[in-house]
This record gives structure tokens, C-alpha cells and sequence, in this order.
């Protein structure tokens, strides 16, 4: 049965860069070592922190990764937020991005952990814009039918465009399955038009063979 959860994965402008994203596949792959047997849970604290700590607390992040401060600073901050919590293997990782000053890669490494994990469970992203929001049923069905042709238990993601009418898309990859109304739409308008354009051409052959004659 495919996996529906949708991870939260927002990841920093900073990731526009291929080098800064290469740097923060290193470090995932480091932490997910670390976490090595409870993954999934290191990860989860990770996710915590991110909505619960950065995402409400604008100024913190800025704090965190400006480079007005120095690493002892950073460090400094980091140590009082964790607190008694720094053991962990997510607390450890975070005091070493601090020490390494990475911490401006925070948000884009866990969006790079949550791939390899992902990848390394034989699972794989597959992403569905519908024109309404999908039900359970529907999303347990669609994933179902999804595991049967693709060679990956599919992990769905889920948004909504109104402006698809009805149907949905299914991207996997870079390969895009529009199955929506107004792509249907816009292709039957294309067939008519050309049908359109070959009568009319039909027309005029004929108009020219009678004037011929």
C-alpha cells in the first residue's frame, strides 16, 4: 500500500545553488548514519523543530544564520534553545552544523535527509494536483493503483488547482500524466481547430479545380 503522508520539506533559497546542495546531501547522509536503526524518529524531531521553532520565530532563524554572528555565538544560541534535549542524535547534529557554520543549510538538509530515506526504503515521490481535495478513499485507491505499475512504493504529495476543472496530474520524476479536464479541453479545441483548418483547405483545393476547369 502506498505511503500518504506528506512531509513537510520547505526547503531554503540557499539550495538554488547545486554546490550548497551537494553540501547539505553530505550532511544528510551524515545524519541519517547517526541515526542509523531510528531514522525515522531523528527525523521527526528534525521536522519538530523546523515548524515548531523556526517557522514561528522568524527573527531566531535570521539569528541562527546570519553571518553578523560568530560561530562561538551561534553555538551559544544553540546550546541554550536545546537545552537538556542536546543529546539527541538530532541535538548533536544541530550543535555540529553550528560548530561547522552550516546552519544556514538546516532547513535544505532535512529536505535532502527525507529523499534518502525515502529512496533508501524503496519508496519513491509521487506527486498529485487534483482541481478538489482528494478524500481518503480516493488517495487509498489512486496509491493502490499507483503500486501496481510503478517499480517503487509511491509516497504521495497532494495540492489542489482549481483551475484543472476536474481530473487530476500525477507527476513522477520529471514525467508529468495530465489526466485533468482542462488539458482535455485544450486538446479536443486543437482538434477542432485543425479539423477546422483542413476544410477549409479542403474547400479552397476545390474552389481552385472548378476554376481550373
Amino acid at each position: 500500500m502506498a505511503s500518504q503522508k506528506t512531509v513537510k520539506s520547505k526547503v531554503s533559497s540557499v539550495l538554488a545553488d547545486p554546490s550548497a546542495q551537494a553540501v547539505a546531501r553530505v550532511y544528510a547522509d551524515a545524519f541519517l548514519g547517526a541515526a542509523s536503526g531510528n531514522e525515522e524518529e531523528a527525523l521527526a524531531e528534525y521536522e519538530s523543530f523546523l515548524t515548531e521553532v523556526l517557522n514561528q520565530n522568524a527573527t531566531f532563524e535570521q539569528l541562527l544564520t546570519t553571518q553578523a554572528l560568530s560561530r562561538e555565538e551561534k553555538r551559544g544560541l544553540v546550546g541554550r534553545l536545546l537545552g537538556e534535549h542536546g543529546s539527541t542524535v538530532f541535538g548533536r547534529f544541530l550543535k555540529v552544523l553550528a560548530q561547522k557554520d552550516r546552519l544556514e543549510l538546516v532547513r535544505g538538509i532535512y529536505a535532502e535527509a527525507v529523499e534518502l530515506l525515502i529512496s533508501r526504503q524503496g519508496k519513491g515521490r509521487v506527486f498529485i494536483t487534483s482541481a478538489r481535495p482528494l478524500n481518503d478513499q480516493q488517495l487509498s485507491h489512486l496509491g493502490a493503483k499507483l503500486s501496481e505499475v510503478l517499480p517503487f512504493q509511491p509516497v504521495l504529495e497532494t495540492d489542489v488547482n482549481t483551475d484543472l476543472i476536474g481530473g487530476l496530474t500525477i507527476r513522477v520524476g520529471n514525467t508529468v500524466y495530465d489526466g485533468s479536464l482542462r488539458t482535455r479541453l485544450k486538446t479536443l479545441r486543437g482538434q477542432l481547430r485543425e479539423r477546422g483548418l483542413h476544410e477549409i483547405q479542403i474547400g479552397r483545393d476545390r474552389f481552385c479545380h472548378t476554376e481550373g476547369n
